[in-house]
């Protein structure tokens, strides 16, 4: 038991997303946990999730957790917001190592963050009509308000590299018009592209308002859970190539190049798998 004990320590993460959102997460982890190594999935010829139905995104997240099991992961991270909505409480029992979504961390966070107990949570539609931010929230601060506001632009247009275009900006401030004049403090990034809009997003609500990054405190979660279950990397075996894998199920080059402009490494190759033949 020992010998395996040790040789999970050095097995990578899993890591996966309906794109390039969750790469955020995967950059959290590398930030925080740098021993770890990560074998990361985006579901790019299906993004997104946001507007499919419950029993299509465990049907596509149970392909995914499959084939990152046969890279050998030692735990998963379920870095879609979507897919921790609709999918998690089915795979969990499914699985003999630990995995954990995006929503939980994020959620109890804004619960002990907020003042006045006024917390907005933009996302896609699907997590919102999911109601998990305001159940988890409510279960960590049960005189929370929760406003939802479903953002289904974002995506496309963070999956198009338009982080600070006029447009974006034009979408943003929409959307976020109904937030403000509900008076939170506190406001939730519920779906991992919108970290990489925190610029806009800032400045549309003001310094009054705090932002919420699931993505930084699921990485943080990550940390926790791996030092419980005693399957942390402890660093005495360096990984000089290949430290990290990345997958697509398409367009591998726009990945890739969208990968190089986020991550704190270059991202030499990115490998197009069938992600239906699992």
């Amino acid at each position: 038991m020992e010998i395996i004990m040790k040789d999970i320590k050095y097995a990578p993460i899993g890591v996966f997303d309906s794109g390039v959102g969750g790469l955020t997460v995967a950059r959290e982890i590398m930030r925080q946990i740098p021993d770890e190594r990560i074998v990361y999935f985006g579901d790019t010829a299906r993004v997104p999730y946001g507007s499919k139905s419950q029993d299509t995104i465990i049907r596509f997240s149970r392909q995914i957790v499959h084939f990152l099991r046969t890279k050998g992961v030692k735990a998963v991270v379920v870095a879609c917001n979507t897919a921790s909505a609709l999918a998690l409480e089915t795979l969990q029992p499914e699985l003999d190592i630990p995995i954990i979504g995006v929503v939980t961390p994020g959620a109890k966070v804004a619960a002990e963050t907020t003042v006045n107990g006024k917390i907005g949570v933009i996302a896609t539609e699907s997590t919102i009509e999911s109601q998990l931010y305001t159940k988890v929230i409510r279960s960590h601060n049960p005189r929370a308000q929760v406003f939802g506001k479903a953002c289904p632009l974002f995506c496309p247009l963070v999956e198009e590299g338009w982080l600070k275009d006029p447009v974006t900006v034009e979408v943003a401030n929409r959307y976020l018009e109904p937030l403000l004049a509900t008076g939170i403090d506190t406001l939730v990034m519920g779906c991992t592209h919108y970290p990489l809009l925190r610029g806009t997003l800032h400045q549309i609500m003001g310094e009054k308002v705090t932002l919420v990054n699931p993505a930084y405190e699921t990485a943080r979660e990550l940390k926790c859970l791996l030092e419980e279950e005693g399957i942390s990397n402890d660093g005495m075996k360096p990984v000089k190539e290949n430290m990290h894998q990345f997958y697509v199920s398409d367009a591998a080059n726009k990945f890739r190049q969208f990968a190089n402009s986020i991550l704190p490494f270059g991202v030499d190759t990115t490998q197009l798998i069938h992600i239906e033949d699992y």
